[in-house]
């Protein structure tokens, strides 16, 4: 629902949806409940408190949602993440793999190496943060058990590295968005650089991400536990109803392999040609799909499970995660109500054009990161504040590439640390974490990235 009928003015009143839904979830742990609570307040504020028209709205915007391709085919995504991860599980492939891991290859022989393991996988996946974090939790949650690792830790690094090296390596869907909003601001404001060129600047300002990659790195090797992530439990080994199955670890590494190549595949062909222009939802959706029917004919073709016992797995697999793709919708759905309320507008608003050149680097990633948190939304943030930054900019004689990779950053940090971006909930529940424990283990690390950020933004400004 795009809410066409509804006129709203920028002001504080667009705030409380948002940091509603974000206080609740902190402090209640109930996603659900925080995310429906938010979108029942937007929906008020929206139809006057009207509680007649609000009903109707709020069924008309879910009803809205769920009419949205692109919505559809994330959350199909979502439930068949489910069905491929438990026939992983019960295929044997699992215990085949740790085992070459551990005894054949020698790669993986302690919880350092384990986690090592996930984030190289991490940074090599590049082309959709979705997918980074879900190939990246497969491989690691095995080992997570096998070396008592906390769900939470591994949560954190594939969390840590697939928004910061997609927003880096720019070579998919972030360099498309990016570029596009790049080149309308160069030809609106009449700057003479080449948009391209621009966005190359800006990348190797992002100082959030490649903080928060270092970062990482460094909490996994020196086993750096700060904050909530000292009191994380370690992975919860459930007890085999009878033997363990031990098969070929090809029974893992296959689907994992193959949805690699599709992703890059159907972005490809989603582009017409172009991967900067493929899209994002439809390329996970066709690539679980692929791989949901791949397994199929290889699981019952060489006969290590039956159809039978094929079509129970994945139908049990995706009733675990049926949860997580409601709470998607949810999010979505208060994205929805987030942006007709104008909340980013709002907040780009406060930003006073008679500030000093030397801290509007570090107000724009500031103030990126926090409507970042309010919206769950990297690359609404992204379509928010390139269009208030890079005019200021000019108008300031600032440096535009420092500005421009001050959006990047904040939007970055802001979805990392919140509890309704997309990233956030697929990143915890590839990991098999809880959501609430999720954020909160992660927050300290995100500030420490963003505090040493901040002051980058500020040096780099001073030596204008």
């Amino acid at each position: 629902m795009n809410f066409d009928g509804f006129s709203i003015e920028l002001s504080a009143l667009s705030l409380p949806p948002s940091l509603l839904a974000i206080a609740l979830a902190l402090y209640t742990r109930n996603v659900l409940l925080s995310l429906f609570s938010g979108i029942v307040l937007g929906v008020l504020i929206l139809n006057n408190f009207s509680l007649a028209s609000s009903f109707i709205a709020t069924f008309e915007l879910f009803f809205s949602m769920l009419s949205e391709s692109w919505i559809l085919k994330t959350l199909a995504f979502a439930i068949l993440v489910g069905s491929i991860m438990e026939l992983i599980e019960k295929s044997g492939g699992i215990e085949g793999f740790v085992d070459f891991m551990q005894n054949r290859a020698g790669l993986v022989s302690s919880p350092r190496s384990a986690l090592v393991l996930s984030y190289i996988i991490g940074v090599v996946i590049f082309v959709e943060s979705s997918i980074t974090s879900l190939i990246a939790g497969a491989v690691g949650r095995p080992f997570c058990k096998k070396y008592k690792i906390p769900s939470a830790k591994l949560a954190f690094v594939c969390d840590s590295t697939s928004a910061p090296i997609s927003s880096l390596i720019v070579l998919n869907g972030w360099g498309a968005l990016l570029l596009g909003l790049i080149t309308t601001q160069v030809a609106l404001n009449s700057i003479d650089v080449n948009p391209l060129s621009l966005l190359l600047d800006a990348v190797l300002y992002n100082f959030y991400a490649i903080i928060a990659l270092v970062v990482t790195f460094a909490a996994i090797w020196f086993n750096i536990d700060i904050g909530a992530m000292k009191n994380a439990k370690p992975a919860i080994v459930e007890k085999p109803h009878g033997d363990i199955k031990h098969a070929s670890m090809f029974y893992m590494v296959l689907p994992i392999l193959l949805m690699i190549a599709l992703v890059f595949l159907f972005m490809y062909i989603t582009g017409g040609g172009d991967m900067l222009k493929g899209s994002g939802s439809s390329s996970i959706f066709y690539t679980m799909l692929s791989t949901l029917v791949f397994m199929l004919f290889y699981y019952v073709g060489t006969k290590n499970m039956s159809f039978k016992v094929w079509s129970k797995i994945s139908f049990d697999g995706a009733l675990k995660l049926f949860p997580i793709a409601v709470i998607l919708l949810f999010a979505f759905a208060i994205g929805e109500v987030i942006t007709t309320l104008k909340t980013g507008q709002y907040l780009a608003s406060l930003v006073n054009e008679n500030m000093s050149i030397y801290l509007l680097a570090g107000v724009i990633f500031l103030l990126g990161a926090i409507i970042s948190f309010s919206t769950g939304t990297s690359w609404g943030t992204f379509s928010i504040m390139i269009p208030v930054a890079v005019p200021m900019a000019v108008a300031m004689d600032a440096n535009i590439a420092l500005c421009i990779g001050a959006v990047i950053s904040g939007g970055v940090f802001g979805d990392h640390c919140s509890p309704i971006s997309d990233t956030t909930i697929i990143s915890a529940m590839a990991s098999d974490c809880e959501l609430i424990e999720h954020v909160n283990t992660q927050m300290p690390y995100a500030l420490i990235s963003g505090v040493a950020a901040f002051i980058l933004f500020i040096l780099f400004s001073l030596m204008k």
